[in-house]
């Protein structure tokens, strides 16, 4: 490599180092062929240590360019599915001529999770070997465009056709935001990074129903009231997703707001995840795996307990409201308190399982207030005197949003692997769609203003998933048993306390007192291997 004119030996040296390291990031496949880019990366600089305000700077700098971009593009995919709720109120089962004594509505609501179950494989694959900054711009703005197309959708065939083309665009998102998380934070700060964008679903039932209200005012002779809706709301996801494309970063290796000093840190903090970064490498023996592991089972059966009441309250909720006696624009504005119980309880949430270290209890306290909201709805009288009761059992329903991102967040820290996140991940959201796609099955217009099936089966369905959260935590117990026994065989500490889930300076405080007692451990951290063969892995509850 030639020396740049006028720079000293230091910078030149500096420059080739760099340089080397760029190379050897892009081209995983030399020298490091099924290690993590990340380990590429550091090979080639000196190990550091990272003190708590070289964390508290970085961290701070992470979060002012990867947050707003996860809130933005998340609160517009909320913005986008809830439409058609939003529609349904003004008009569209009317206007594009549904049938509403069949399930045509309902399928309506479906649709979009089926076109994501089917996308599922697809988009693990390629969140693996493309640059995930990139990916998630172009998915964003293939949405958007396919959102101003329903627009002109006025029959069920061809508002079907168009809700399946959305969920196809959009079963990328969340599957790459909870990649991005893990790839950008460590173990301690995943949860509430990931309850973050989660709650743009409570914003959006704020926001969303404002803005319902504002454009359900606009009389136009050329367009029905759910086409202005539609067509408002793909504009502005469209132009969004020219600043997602341009400022997301593919990894913290590639990241340009960072110095080269900071990407080290950046990485370094993320050693005692002992997840890697991104491999950019598809392996096979992750994926069998991922099918063959007993957590994805469980994570999945959990996800898809929860997804059957999301998708049939997120598809029927303004019209469970519209049944307790209320007109259009009063249903669209007691919707908002729904989502200010939801970003409560899924922000809330986050954080108390983030001060415990577990989010089991905390996922079991969550399904408490959704379990009386139903009985109060299965119980209360539809009459008017009973209106404020029922609003506030359709409020405490609303606490379910609040499972979801902690169910992803204990399924992301229990797995290692590039692959295999990738693959476990696409697994849950298979699991999620499927829930998504069964829920507004559970609900008919016709069955207005009780909704009984519907509200029977959410029932039971919450207290499934206390049952299975239980039976989580007692293999986790079962798996962190066998890593110990196999460290002690290699002669590593039995007990290794998990750092990944404490602060900097607790971290920090234990380095000047471990004297090498967890000798080795952490040295695999991105060797890409999965959670079951990595005997440093500590599983958490």
């Amino acid at each position: 490599m030639s020396k740049p004119e006028g720079s000293t030996p230091i910078e030149q040296e500096i420059s080739k180092n760099e340089i080397d390291t760029i190379e050897a990031v892009q081209k995983p496949d030399q020298g490091v062929k099924g290690k993590d880019k990340a380990a590429a990366f550091i090979d080639s600089n000196e190990r550091i240590v990272v003190t708590p305000e070289d964390n508290k700077r970085v961290l701070r700098k992470i979060d002012l360019v990867i947050l707003p971009i996860l809130l933005s593009v998340y609160c517009l995919q909320s913005l986008d599915k809830t439409t058609l709720s939003y529609a349904s109120v003004f008009g569209l089962i009317e206007d594009a001529n549904l049938n509403p004594d069949s399930d045509q509505f309902s399928w309506l609501g479906s649709i979009v999770y089926i076109a994501q179950l089917v996308m599922q494989p697809l988009v693990a694959v390629l969140l693996v070997k493309l640059p995930i900054g990139k990916f998630t711009g172009g998915m964003v703005f293939l949405w958007g465009a396919i959102l101003c197309g329903m627009t002109g959708a006025k029959s069920f065939g061809g508002l079907m056709a168009t809700r399946f083309l959305l969920g196809a665009f959009e079963a990328a998102v969340a599957p790459a935001f909870i990649a991005i998380v893990q790839m950008w934070y460590r173990r301690s700060e995943q949860t509430n990074r990931n309850a973050s964008w989660y709650a743009m679903l409570g914003v959006v039932n704020i926001l969303g129903s404002l803005l319902t209200y504002g454009l359900g005012h606009i009389k136009s002779d050329a367009l029905h009231s759910y086409q202005i809706i539609f067509l408002f709301c793909g504009l502005l996801t469209v132009v969004v997703s020219i600043p997602v494309y341009i400022f997301m970063p593919d990894s913290p290796m590639e990241a340009k707001f960072l110095s080269h000093n900071e990407k080290l840190i950046a990485i370094e903090r993320l050693r005692m995840n002992q997840m890697g970064v991104a491999s950019r490498v598809w392996k096979w023996d992750h994926v069998m795996e991922a099918f063959l592991d007993v957590k994805t089972w469980l994570w999945f059966s959990m996800i898809t307990a929860i997804s059957i009441p999301s998708g049939g309250i997120s598809t029927f909720g303004p019209l469970i409201i519209k049944a307790f006696g209320f007109n259009q624009f009063a249903t669209i504005l007691f919707n908002m308190p729904f989502g200010l119980v939801q970003i409560i309880a899924t922000l809330g949430g986050a954080w108390l399982a983030t001060k415990l270290k577990k989010k089991s209890p905390v996922l079991v306290l969550l399904c408490i207030p959704p379990i009386i909201g139903i009985i109060i709805l299965m119980v209360v009288g539809r009459e008017k005197q009973h209106r404020a009761v029922l609003l506030v059992g359709y409020y405490l329903t609303s606490f379910y949003p609040g499972i979801s991102p902690l169910i992803y967040s204990w399924s992301g820290q229990n797995t290692g692997g590039d692959t295999k996140r990738k693959v476990t991940t696409s697994i849950l959201f298979v699991g999620a769609s499927a829930g998504n796609i069964i829920g507004p099955h559970l609900f008919k217009p016709a069955e207005a203003p009780k909704y009984s099936r519907g509200l029977r089966a959410n029932l039971a369905l919450f207290v499934a998933i206390a049952v299975l959260v239980m039976m989580a935590v007692a293999w986790i117990n079962v798996m962190n048993r066998k890593h110990a026994e196999r460290r002690v065989q290699l002669g590593k500490a039995a007990v290794v306390v998990d750092r990944s889930m404490e602060t900097t300076q607790q971290m920090q405080q234990a380095d000047e007192t471990a004297n090498g007692e967890e000798g080795g451990v952490g040295e695999k951290a991105f060797d890409d291997e999965t959670d079951l063969k990595n005997e440093d892995f500590i599983y958490v509850y």
